[in-house]
C-alpha cells in the first residue's frame, strides 16, 4: 500500500485545487458534480444513500527501468515488478487525494489504465479515474486508515453490495513481472512433433500468476477485509518482448456491515428493443 496521509494534497497541481475547491460550492454558488457513472448507475447509487461529488482522476508517468535475466531460467523481475506497482500506486495516491479535497467518502467504478508513450523506451502513462461519492446522512465508509473507500464496482454492483449486508473497502491489487526461460536447443528438437506439456512454462506462467495473487489478498488482509469480490488477473507484456510478462490481479476487497444478509432475487427482465 502507498504512504498515503488522508487529506494530504502533495501530488495534486493547482488547476485541481482550484476546480475541485469550486466544485464543493460557496455561499455564493451551489455545489456542482461531474460523473462517469451511467444513468442507471447514477440513479442507483443515490437510491443506496450516496450523491456523487465529482469525477477524479490520478496519473503517474513513470520510466520502467531495465533488468538483466538470464535467458535459460524461470525467475521474477523485482525490478519491472517494484515499477509497475509503485506507478499504480501513485495513481491511486493522487487519485484519492481529490477524492479527499470533495469531502468524499470513498469511490466506485475506478478503473486502471496503463498505455506506452512515444516519449521513449520504458516510459508508460498510468490513469486512476472514477466516481468519488458521499453518504447523504454522513454515515462512516472511510476506512480504518481513514481513506475514501476504493472499489471498481459498478453502481449497480455497489447497490447490489450494499443492500445485501456488505461495503468495498479498497480495490486491491498484485502485481509480478516475470521472465519465462528459453527452450534449449535440444529440448525444443526432442518436442518437434510431439503433443507434450511444455513444463517450464507452465511452472512460470503458475508461478507469476500465484505471487500476484497472493500480493493482492495480502492487501486485502492489511485492510480488514473479509474477501474479495470481482477478481481479475490480465495478462501484458508491453515492449519487454515475448518472454517478459506482467500478470496483474485486482479486486475489491470487502467487509461486513450487517449480521443479516438479505440477498435480492434474481428478476426476469425482457429487451424490448428487439
Amino acid at each position: 500500500m502507498s504512504d498515503y496521509t488522508p487529506g494530504s494534497q502533495a501530488g495534486l497541481p493547482e488547476a485541481a485545487r482550484q476546480r475541485l475547491l469550486e466544485m464543493r460550492g460557496t455561499a455564493e454558488k451551489r455545489a456542482f458534480f461531474t460523473s462517469d457513472l451511467s444513468v442507471n448507475e447514477f440513479l442507483l447509487v443515490r437510491e443506496a444513500g450516496f450523491d456523487p461529488v465529482g469525477f477524479v482522476m490520478g496519473s503517474s508517468i513513470y520510466h520502467i527501468g531495465f533488468q538483466f535475466a538470464r535467458v535459460f531460467q524461470n525467475q521474477e523481475m523485482t525490478v519491472l515488478t517494484q515499477a509497475m506497482y509503485q506507478a499504480r500506486e501513485l495513481a491511486m495516491t493522487r487519485m484519492e487525494e481529490e477524492a479527499d479535497l470533495l469531502g468524499a467518502d470513498g469511490i466506485v467504478g475506478v478503473r486502471l489504465e496503463a498505455s506506452q508513450s512515444a516519449w521513449g523506451e520504458g516510459i508508460a502513462e498510468f490513469i486512476a479515474i472514477g466516481t468519488a461519492i458521499r453518504h447523504r446522512t454522513g454515515e462512516h465508509y472511510r476506512t480504518h486508515r481513514n481513506r475514501p473507500f476504493t472499489s471498481d464496482l459498478s453502481g449497480q454492483e455497489f447497490w447490489t453490495l450494499l443492500k445485501a449486508g456488505y461495503r468495498p473497502i479498497s480495490l486491491v491489487m498484485g502485481v509480478c513481472v516475470y521472465h519465462v526461460a528459453y527452450r534449449g536447443f535440444l529440448q525444443a528438437l526432442n518436442q518437434m512433433g510431439r503433443n507434450v506439456e511444455l513444463q517450464n512454462y507452465t511452472q512460470a506462467l503458475y508461478d507469476a500468476r500465484e505471487l500476484a495473487l497472493s500480493r493482492m489478498q495480502a492487501e486485502a488482509e492489511a485492510e480488514q477485509a473479509e474477501g474479495i469480490v470481482g477478481t481479475r488477473v490480465t495478462e501484458s507484456n508491453y515492449s519487454w518482448g515475448s518472454h517478459t510478462i506482467e500478470f496483474f490481479a485486482v479486486g475489491t476487497a470487502v467487509t461486513s456491515i450487517s449480521k443479516e444478509h438479505t440477498i435480492q432475487s434474481p428478476q426476469l427482465v425482457l429487451p424490448l428493443n428487439g
